[in-house]
């Protein structure tokens, strides 16, 4: 699988082809998971549309479900920490079989190389009080060590996890080691993972050469579901064009962020179309609570203040919501959105949970309402030919369009659901 970058900026290709990026979220799996239950994930998973998934390379430390295998990346000392210039062989050895299936299986492996919890100066690191930060001798033969390991299998890296590099110098690891991977795998696509609400990058980082595409993360706290969009626009617009994703929005089935009640379908639906018709079109990546910790009905959660506890990853497995993402991602191909930009000036009405996109040349227009609702639209005298579906049920809608004054108008569609609308343009 030869991934690269379009010309524009905009998407990948994969072999020469527009490839849209559809992930899921397993971080723990190389930590947590049997080698049968890998096979199942997989094939499941693959069955439904999907074709990547993110891993973390090292366990996460402030946010996992325990683990019945006992297996670390490090040596364990006698206190109980790890010895960082001791790798565990077996550990990587399973890890790269695991990689090695997922590629075979059609699935293209995005590995994480230094989650939060092990860079010094960022919120991760405070919470676990700094006993996981890897010592900086130690930060380059890793990084070194993960190419050898993983770099035969072309993954994509997000070369940090879920940092926010808000003190001085907390982009110094990850700088580091994003060229030490690029010395070795010039070719790999690689991004920082940026968490929570407040996301950007260091000047430092956005101005990188080697930096390949823009990943954030939209938040899991219920009051931050418009960074969605808001991410998206902002680092849409950043003077160094790259590609743009949301590859971590709420997880289905997570806690709405100490408070009540736990994101579900819709929320996945909404996270993935208010991203993607906001700038962050070139793919996207789902997440089951349960799934991304690879969490056992029973075990210990220690996050649960936050997140509510997992659900068993069988049951998480099934949440509908991974359906809807696989169902975006086909009406994404089969409508050609490759390259189409935020447009919401078309749309009459200021609503910014109403999301609008338009083809560069204006003959495509998509609009995702999260609710069913009238759109007058701003389209002055051009005529389009439109199509609806209602995405809680994937069927087809014939939407009712009238014309009122300068407005073109799609009146209330015949469903209590979100609708996503597409017109194309008649040639006159």
């Amino acid at each position: 699988m030869s991934l690269t970058i379009d010309p524009s900026k905009s998407y990948f290709l994969k072999d020469g082809k527009k490839f849209f990026y559809l992930a899921d979220t397993v971080w723990s799996v190389f930590s947590n998971a049997t080698m049968e239950e890998w096979e199942t994930y997989l094939d499941f998973r693959a069955a439904q549309g999907f074709n990547a998934v993110q891993i973390s390379v090292l366990p996460i430390i402030h946010d996992r479900s325990e683990s019945v295998l006992g297996l670390y990346p490090f040596h364990v000392q006698e206190d109980g920490s790890w010895d960082f210039s001791r790798i565990d062989e077996p550990f990587f050895e399973r890890a790269e079989k695991m990689t090695a299936m997922a590629r075979d299986k059609g699935f293209l492996p995005v590995l994480v190389v230094l989650w939060g919890d092990y860079a010094p100066g960022n919120w991760m690191s405070r919470i676990t009080e700094g006993r996981y930060v890897m010592p900086h001798e130690h930060l380059t033969p890793y990084v070194e060590f993960v190419s050898r390991t993983f770099g035969k299998y072309e993954p994509m890296y997000f070369v940090s996890g879920d940092t926010n590099f808000e003190t001085d110098g907390a982009d110094d690891y990850y700088v580091e080691a994003l060229h030490a991977l690029k010395r070795l795998e010039p070719n790999a696509l690689a991004a920082m993972h940026c968490g929570g609400s407040v996301v950007d990058l260091t000047g430092r980082l956005e101005a990188d050469p080697t930096l390949d595409f823009y990943a954030y993360q939209s938040s899991h706290s219920i009051d931050s579901q418009h960074e969605t969009y808001a991410m998206a626009l902002k680092l849409n617009d950043k003077p160094i064009k790259r590609p743009v994703m949301n590859v971590e929005p709420c997880y289905e089935g997570h806690g709405y962020g100490g408070k009540y009640g736990r994101y579900d379908a819709f929320m996945i639906r909404r996270a993935f179309w208010t991203s993607v018709l906001s700038g962050a079109a070139t793919g996207f990546g789902y997440g089951a609570h349960g799934v991304w910790s690879w969490h056992r009905r029973g075990q210990a959660f220690n996050n649960e203040g936050y997140s509510m506890m997992p659900y068993d990853w069988r049951t998480s497995l099934r949440f509908e919501g991974a359906r809807d993402a696989a169902f975006g991602k086909w009406l994404f191909e089969r409508c050609d959105l490759f390259g189409w930009e935020p447009a919401q000036a078309l749309l009459a009405i200021e609503e910014p949970e109403i999301r609008v996109a338009a083809s560069p040349d204006r003959a495509g227009v998509a609009i995702y309402a999260p609710y069913a609702r009238t759109l007058p639209l701003v389209l002055g005298e051009e005529r389009y030919e439109w199509e609806a579906f209602d995405l809680r049920t994937r069927y087809p809608l014939v939407p009712s369009v009238r014309a009122v004054g300068t407005e073109t108008v799609l009146a209330l569609p015949e469903a209590n659901a979100d609708v996503l609308y597409i017109g194309k343009r008649v040639n006159r």
